[in-house]
């Protein structure tokens, strides 16, 4: 019985997360305390188990709340901004390195951890580039999401945050190993850009449309350009302090794989360093944060109440016996593989499930199934991340993605059916590569 109304609370949730007809916090508290109370516990266990649930997520919440003001900010001092220009000017006029530095370029701008600031920042600059070598629009957002979703395996970025509140970890921790996954995604994602871009080259010459000489012509674009037309944004840039806030960027994120503090401690010192340094004014250290609340507040919210959402489902035993009564349905020699299946499939599914759905319900049965088969939480959790993730940005339940196509002019369907192949290839390589350098 209890199986059962386990798998309707997590049916409901993904259905309604799918639905976007309520926000995920709605879904992930409302429903599973309804739940609680059908299976008869009472409202004391109930809070219980949310003050066990929350505990469990709180140093991912405040990580995440510092992480995403200390990007930012350094976005509105245009951190980025001189390596962006520079590969930008370096790649003009030439279609590989065009391609190749789309990949650079996105990945830079993923480091904030933000896939709407990450597409704000590429496609403006980047689609004029695309249109006067005649390449193709959708080759663009390819490149970007597949890029930016390599570098989405940040620990401030949303797959690795939720991930860890479900294992209920250290966020950095789980991302430790990951950075060599991607390194080599980048760099297999470069080979992909100059194999693509070579293809995409004969394609122009067989339409003739290749014309070089006008895009010599052209002045050099700048990324900052869009931004730029705003006094506001150009007024929040700091050229004269880039490397002061460099070398602050190189030593929180230093900080960070070294593991010497807490995550959330070295952003919150980040931070802390950063407004005065940056907006000596107590009213512009202010209006900084104002501006990015929102976005921290939004992805603290959905944390703290997918807290809520584990704590309930761990307390109750739910997600026990949808994994004991599993492991008498599934043939056994499938259980002890079941992440990498899930995995493999992880790119389809970003079709059909939405992340919140993908890593706060399919997520945590298929931890339990496996680890009753002997494999590590840790395994399980790699796999899946890894063979999602790449397909972030051809989900349909993105609302960056929306946001990119709207800023190309493109249209979603036909994004689906240029990258979707490409993508879930290029997920199954990582992933068959990641099994061989032993992270899953």
């Amino acid at each position: 019985m209890l199986s059962i109304i386990a798998l309707f609370t997590i049916i409901i949730i993904v259905a309604l997360l799918i639905s976007n007809k309520i926000t995920p916090i709605v879904a992930l508290v409302l429903v599973p305390i309804v739940a609680a109370f059908v299976a008869g516990f009472s409202f004391a266990e109930i809070g219980d188990f949310f003050n066990s649930g929350v505990e469990s997520v709180i140093s991912v919440v405040i990580m995440f709340i510092f992480a995403i003001l200390f990007f930012g900010i350094m976005q509105d001092v245009g951190l980025f901004d001189p390596l962006i220009n520079k590969m930008i000017a370096v790649s003009k006029g030439n279609v590989i390195a065009v391609a190749v530095g789309t990949v650079v370029i996105a990945a830079v701008a993923q480091l904030d951890g933000s896939g709407a600031s990450t597409f704000l920042i590429t496609i403006p600059a980047l689609l004029p580039l695309y249109k006067r070598l005649k390449m193709n629009p959708y080759l663009l957002l390819l490149l970007v999401g597949t890029s930016a979703s390599i570098m989405n395996m940040l620990p401030w970025a949303g797959p690795l945050g939720r991930t860890a509140a479900v294992l209920g970890m250290d966020v950095t921790e789980l991302w430790r190993p990951l950075i060599k996954v991607q390194v080599i995604g980048l760099i297999l994602l470069i080979a992909l850009a100059v194999l693509l871009a070579m293809r995409e080259k004969r394609l122009i010459a067989r339409r003739g449309d290749f014309n070089k000489e006008i895009f010599e012509e052209a002045d050099p674009l700048d990324v900052t350009a869009q931004d730029e037309k705003s006094q506001k944004a150009a007024a929040l840039r700091r050229p004269k302090l880039l490397w002061a806030n460099t070398i602050l960027a190189l030593a929180v994120i230093g900080v960070l794989v070294w593991g010497v503090i807490p995550a959330g401690l070295a952003f919150m010192i980040g931070v802390s360093i950063a407004l005065p340094l940056n907006y000596p004014d107590m009213k512009d250290q202010m209006d900084r944060i104002k501006d990015h609340a929102p976005n921290a507040l939004l992805m603290a919210a959905i944390i703290l109440a997918a807290g809520s959402f584990l704590g309930i489902l761990e307390g109750t035993l739910m997600l026990d016996s949808i994994a004991s009564d599993l492991v008498t349905i599934l043939p056994a020699f499938v259980i002890p593989y079941l992440h990498l299946i899930i995995g493999f499939f992880g790119v389809p599914f970003d079709l059909l499930l939405s992340t919140d759905a993908y890593y706060f319900a399919l997520f945590p049965i298929v931890e339990q199934v496996v680890t009753g088969a002997g494999v590590s939480s840790l395994t399980a959790a790699y796999a899946m991340i890894i063979g999602n993730i790449i397909g972030t940005f051809v989900s349909p339940f993105s609302p960056a993605l929306w946001l990119a196509l709207g800023l190309a002019g493109l249209e979603m369907g036909r994004h689906i059916r240029y990258s979707l192949p490409i993508m879930w290839g290029f997920s199954i390589v990582l992933l068959a590569v990641s099994v061989l350098v032993g992270v899953v």
